[in-house]
């Protein structure tokens, strides 16, 4: 049975500090349509720019994950979509009139007990997971982050941390399906070490800091005076340090609680994926910044099989529309400079032309005799050609006029071409062609593989009269 996608009910607002802003804001949650994500929309700038929940939008990860689009940003970004995963919320757009989310008590629980409050509603669309379908593996050995994704026909997460601080040591944490988030991990506080907190203030960070929305863990040793100065920056009486090393003697709403932390902070940066995931996330001393590059590591494979996924295979023998014969009465290019041998389909907005590379290609003469491969740019060539095709079907005498390259954009060449290979190029219309002017995308496959792609602008020319 197929999970359907959810969004709220009704809109539904908090308001608290920025942790590193200090500025006031008000969050709200808005229902969204099917297909949505999550975005954000920052009401306090002109034209409210809206900024998608997209790990390609990470712009910082210094102290939290901020992210960037259409002149705007938005800091501390993890811990509310952590708690829109974990209540497996689809579709939101998140209004804030100010730069950064507000910190409330450090945890996800705040932005929960909002959502549930708002109520839910199923949508019509399947929720469209994507299932980690082998390990995939991160690491940075100099910091002794590692991290790998394995499959799973669930959402589990097992996270450990080691300081090498006699106050913490090594933690562990993990759950073993997403429902388990709301009562194991969403509570659970933002936490930093002291030296960490006296760097943040002396760099006029942590300006909404307060010791009731961050553990604050004594990892050297501190004496009164030092006390009294934090007090006066938390607008403290005073503070004091409990026996197991927390400042203020706040109690741990977990013994493993930091470690659980890292555990929710995880799971809010990688719903900058950008779609609900199948599979088991082990993490070794994770933060943000490996967090993003963990996301944009499985993103990128998520981009690469969608992109296989829309690539249409061709028969290469399938009946021609257009044949080498036919191709020279449209086309004014001659051997050996013909690059197209066959047109396998042709409508009013795209065409699929067919190049059999062969060892007797005058370029292999001189490109790489030893190990022959077919330039790029007469790659580029005869996808241009084919599209040339896709142009001037839409005159009545084809044959009298030209077909003029303005622009080449974006073009890439993701494999070899070699000898033997029998290269398809498909080119569809990006807009109505206006003035003879055509833009176009195009692909080349050899088989189900994407070897080049490009954007071509091109205009029909008339160079002689009928």
């Amino acid at each position: 049975m197929n999970v359907k996608q959810r969004t709220i009910k009704a809109p539904v607002s908090v308001s608290g500090t920025g942790l590193h802003t200090g500025e006031h804001a008000t969050m709200t949650f808005n229902p969204a349509p099917e297909n949505h994500g999550y975005k954000f929309r920052r009401v306090d700038l002109p034209g409210k720019p809206v900024i998608d929940a997209d790990v390609d939008n990470v712009t910082d990860t210094s102290r939290g994950t901020t992210i960037t689009q259409n002149g705007a940003s938005v800091s501390t970004v993890e811990h509310v979509l952590a708690a829109l995963v974990g209540m497996e919320v689809d579709n939101v757009l998140i209004d804030l009139d100010g730069p950064e989310t507000p910190i409330m008590d450090g945890s996800s629980m705040p932005f929960i007990q909002a959502i549930e409050g708002a109520g839910f509603v199923d949508q019509d669309a399947d929720r469209e997971y994507y299932h980690i379908p082998y390990n995939i593996h991160y690491s940075e050995p100099d910091r002794k982050v590692d991290m790998v994704a394995m499959p799973l026909d669930d959402y589990r997460f097992t996270c450990m941390v080691d300081y090498n601080s006699p106050v913490l040591g090594s933690q562990h944490a993990s759950i073993s399906t997403i429902s388990e988030f709301e009562k194991e991990i969403a509570s659970c506080r933002t936490f930093c070490f002291l030296h960490e907190l006296e760097m943040l203030i002396q760099h006029d960070l942590i300006k909404g800091g307060d010791i009731n929305n961050a553990i604050v863990v004594v990892d050297k040793p501190i004496d009164s005076e030092e006390l009294a100065k934090l007090a006066k920056v938390f607008n403290r009486k005073e503070i004091n340090v409990a026996p197991q090393g927390i400042l203020n003697n706040i109690e741990l709403r977990h013994q493993n609680e930091p470690a659980r932390h890292k555990l929710l902070d995880m799971i809010g940066d990688l719903a900058l994926v950008g779609v609900p995931i199948r599979g088991h996330i082990m993490a070794a001393r994770p933060g943000h910044a490996a967090n993003v590059a963990f996301a944009k590591r499985i993103k990128a494979l998520i981009k690469k099989e969608r992109s296989r996924k829309h690539v249409k295979v061709y028969d290469p023998n399938m009946k021609p529309v257009y044949d080498t014969v036919q191709i020279m009465n449209i086309l004014p290019h001659r051997p050996p400079m013909l690059l197209v041998d066959k047109i396998l389909e042709l409508t009013k907005t795209h065409v699929v032309g067919l190049k059999s590379v062969t060892m007797n290609e005058p370029f292999f003469v001189g490109h790489f005799p030893g190990a022959p491969v077919m330039p790029g740019v007469l790659q580029i060539e005869a996808m241009a050609q084919t599209g040339g095709i896709l142009v001037l079907n839409t005159v009545p005498d084809p044959e009298n006029y030209l077909t003029l390259f303005l622009k080449i954009e974006n073009a890439r060449f993701k494999d070899k071409v070699l000898p033997g290979d029998t290269l398809i190029f498909r080119c569809d219309l990006q807009a109505p062609i206006r003035r003879g002017i055509a833009q176009m995308k195009g692909i080349g496959m050899v088989g189900d593989r994407v070897v080049v792609e490009a954007e071509l602008m091109a205009q029909i020319v008339k160079y002689k009269e009928s």
